[in-house]
């Protein structure tokens, strides 16, 4: 079983894969790490390096930057501020949502987000089977800490559609803070205080921050905070307007207007930012043909962009506060800071953090690949494959939620504890609904509050008339994902016997563990915290529970049908993919074949053909390469095999001639050296019978025999004809001299043992008295006549 961990970023993924030596990040088929970039054409789709690499000859259906679309409207505010920054074009679907529209098999398609996101997650898939050689299904995902219910219920639905197991959507906060901790010996015991450590995660889109404290065999996230607007991206657009005012000024070029020109400056500007961060003086700009055939220049250095991204960088700060107040925590008790993201490389937002919190920033963890790891870890501890250090995690509720029936009660709390269920009483007579939201609009990066509402079906009164007793569970389940989870009638019963008592459920974390009491609404009831102890002193009665159907309508979530549609059209474009993909490399093989053989036959095969046959080959060639670029140029896949195979049939006999040559005579002296090696059988082998020998003196002349006639053979033909003797057939003859000579030059000896005893008192009788060891007369207890069983006496 395969344990992988997926970072999907707004600008790049990582892979990371827990294996018995520890975690390890997966590099794709160019040695990099994938780009969430999705590019469609004609033909196929192109994902990752490759798609980033069409930007710009193919930038109206390449798609980037579609992570924060995740369960949101077209109209929303968000979604039309990102609108004219994109290359491609975005569209309303019936539903609501925003669609992605690009021209794909020569069809105007509109792609929703969580397909766009499943194309994704196919490519990562496919990248981590073809590192691992073995099939990936589980896995953990990351996703900012302030995704919303909608925004991570649709990146469930996408990884459904890519054909993955998703056992855990973990925040990317969380994800550091695990990999951080999991491997560190000296953390304190759970009586100890805790260790309380700032992890600050800046993105090429957002900025988050939370404080984790450590215990032994336990991580508590205690307070998140963050800025969803705030990423490496602010500043990369930050240079793009700057230069796209002073081009405009010394070129007169207008740049906006030019989607080419803005993709290509919008490279060199994130290129130029790296640099500044390691350099202070004037780093230089330069674009051949911008636009209009003109070349442009510029130059900027570490001073100017830090007064040019002031209002950025200002921003930085706030988040930082927000956390330290919700932890309650004073700065002397933050253990460390560790940053990670891409953007913390900026020296100016490293100055800025570490101002604030008084203390160095850490940079012990990957900047980039550390929310993978995390995830993968986090893979490996939910997977029974694996034994990993016991290490819990417990995760906070970003944002506060409200159940409202009759009233409002808020269940979870800011920086609640989460997974977590808590069961809620009602009394009722009929069935109802329950309207789920968040409580604070003005904190949500999210124009709509609202998260589902929520049918309790088939309650009815007691037998009696009075209202039934309901119990309804509520859970924010290990994905940050908000519900109703079941629902059950609870009826008096008369008679005697054992009474159950009537107690609130304890409520239990995922891991078996009970977290916290749980609370009691009703009608009259506002969820005040119950007792715990008054708990036993409730009157008994004998009751019986009856589960109740919930019904859910979750705001813009998919339904089980079109979820179903996006599968099934998933699985035929990977099978497009796929047939394309193999069409593509029988054309790149007649390319290939073609540029080959030509450069040979003026080179390496020129002596292994004559001046008509290579003549006539090369004007083959020359029509097939013009072919490939003509009405070859968009063929089936079965038209270039067979153009290959027509090929072939005249360079292969010039390509086996040149080969032959060169193994030959290789062949040729590992035959003569098996000759002369069985020729010496008579010499050397001595043991044995004349007419094993002379089986072997038949078959080393006849093989002899054949060698030197083909030798003879051979060297009265060109090096352009066809050999009379072809290396397989050599190596089958040297077999065949094996099989006849082996088994009898190749046995043993017979042992010292095997001679006979008639031989021993045979040699005892003409030779006379043994010397002994002193050389005079028999040794010592040398009177007997036959040696012991099984050994006998060496001089």
């Amino acid at each position: 079983m395969s344990v992988v961990g997926i970072d999907v970023g707004f600008q790049n993924c990582y892979i990371a894969v827990a294996r018995s030596g520890g975690i390890e990040t997966i590099a794709n088929e160019y040695s990099d790490r994938c780009t969430a970039w999705v590019s469609l054409a004609s033909k196929n789709r192109t994902i990752g390096n490759a798609a980033k690499g069409q930007i710009i000859t193919n930038f109206k259906n390449t798609v980037h930057g579609f992570k924060k679309f995740h369960g949101r409207v077209f109209d929303d505010p968000y979604v039309q501020g990102e609108k004219p920054k994109l290359p491609y074009s975005l569209h309303k679907l019936a539903s609501g949502n925003t669609g992605i529209k690009v021209r794909y098999l020569d069809e105007d398609k509109v792609f929703t987000i969580e397909q766009v996101t499943a194309m994704l997650l196919t490519k990562l898939k496919e990248t981590s089977e073809s590192a691992l050689k073995k099939p990936v299904v589980d896995c953990v995902i990351s996703v900012p800490s302030f995704f919303t219910d909608a925004e991570r219920r649709s990146v469930m639905d996408a990884t459904q559609i890519a054909g993955l197991n998703c056992l855990r959507l973990i925040n990317d906060t969380t994800a550091v803070a695990l990999a951080y901790g999991i491997y560190k010996q000296d953390l304190p015991t759970p009586e100890e205080k805790p260790r309380n450590v700032v992890f600050v995660d800046l993105g090429h889109s957002s900025f988050q921050v939370s404080i984790s404290a450590f215990n032994k065999g336990k991580l508590k996230v205690l307070a998140t905070a963050f800025d969803p607007y705030l990423g490496g991206r602010n500043f990369d657009e930050a240079l793009v307007d700057n230069f796209c005012e002073e081009f405009k000024a010394r070129y007169k070029l207008n740049v906006r207007e030019n989607p080419r020109a803005i993709l290509r400056l919008s490279q060199e500007c994130e290129k130029l930012k790296k640099l500044m961060s390691a350099n202070c003086s004037d780093l230089p700009i330069n674009i051949e043909c911008f636009m209009n055939d003109i070349d442009v220049t510029g130059k900027m250095n570490r001073v100017q962009f830090e007064e040019l991204c002031a209002p950025f960088l200002m921003r930085v700060e706030a988040p930082l506060k927000a956390v330290m107040e919700q932890s309650k925590l004073s700065r002397d008790e933050i253990y460390a800071v560790e940053v990670v993201g891409g953007a913390t490389r900026i020296p100016s937002i490293k100055e800025r953090i570490s101002k604030f919190f008084g203390k160095d920033v850490s940079t012990t963890l990957n900047a980039d690949e550390a929310v993978a790891r995390g995830c993968a870890l986090q893979c490996a501890i939910m997977s029974p494959a694996f034994k990993v250090r016991e290490f819990s995690i417990t995760d906070v509720v970003p944002f506060p939620i409200t159940l409202r029936h009759l009233l409002k009660c808020e269940v979870y709390s800011k920086n609640h504890a989460a997974p977590f269920s808590k069961v809620i009483t009602f009394h009722k007579k009929e069935p109802f609904d329950l309207e789920a939201f968040y409580s604070l609009p003005q904190e949500l990066p999210y124009p709509d509050i609202r998260i589902g509402r929520f049918s309790v079906q088939n309650v009815v009164p007691q037998p009696d008339g009075e209202s039934s007793k309901v119990k309804a569970k509520v859970r924010i389940n290990v994905h940050g994902i908000f519900s109703v989870s079941s629902a059950s009638l609870i009826e008096k019963q008369k008679g005697e016997g054992e009474d159950v008592q009537m107690d609130m459920e304890p409520t239990v974390q995922n891991e078996g563990r009970p977290e916290d009491q749980v609370r009691e609404i009703g009608e009259r009831v506002t969820g005040e915290k119950q007792d715990p102890a008054a708990g036993g002193s409730k009157p008994k009665v004998k009751v019986k529970s009856t589960d109740l159907p919930v019904l859910a309508n979750i705001i813009r979530q998919l339904d089980r049908g079109v979820l179903n549609d996006f599968v099934e059209y998933e699985s035929q474009m990977i099978i497009q993919d796929k047939l394309e993909k193999e069409r593509n490399d029988a054309k790149n093989a007649v390319e290939e074949y073609v540029y080959d053989l030509r450069d040979k036959l003026c080179g390496i095969y020129e002596k292994y053909t004559t001046e008509e046959d290579s003549n006539r080959l090369t004007m083959m060639l020359e029509d097939t390469e013009n072919w490939l670029y003509e009405e070859g140029e968009d063929q089936d896949k079965q038209v270039y095999v067979d153009k290959l195979e027509d090929l072939k049939r005249f360079g292969q006999p010039i390509q086996d001639r040149h080969r032959e040559q060169e193994d030959r005579p290789r062949a040729f002296e590992e035959m003569g050296k098996k000759i002369q090696l069985y020729l010496k059988a008579d010499e050397r082998y001595q043991h044995l019978n004349a007419e094993e020998m002379s089986n072997v003196e038949k078959c080393v002349n006849e093989s002899m025999g054949w060698m030197n006639s083909k030798m003879n053979a051979q060297s009265q033909l060109t090096i352009a004809q066809d050999p009379v003797v072809k290396v397989a057939d050599i190596i089958s003859k040297i077999q065949e001299l094996d099989e006849v000579c082996n088994p009898v030059v190749n046995r043993p000896k017979p042992k010292a043992e095997d001679v006979s005893e008639e031989n021993y008192k045979s040699n005892g009788a003409h030779n006379g008295p043994r010397q002994g060891a002193d050389g005079k007369g028999e040794a010592k207890g040398s009177n007997q006549t036959k040696p012991p069983s099984g050994e006998m006496e060496i001089d």
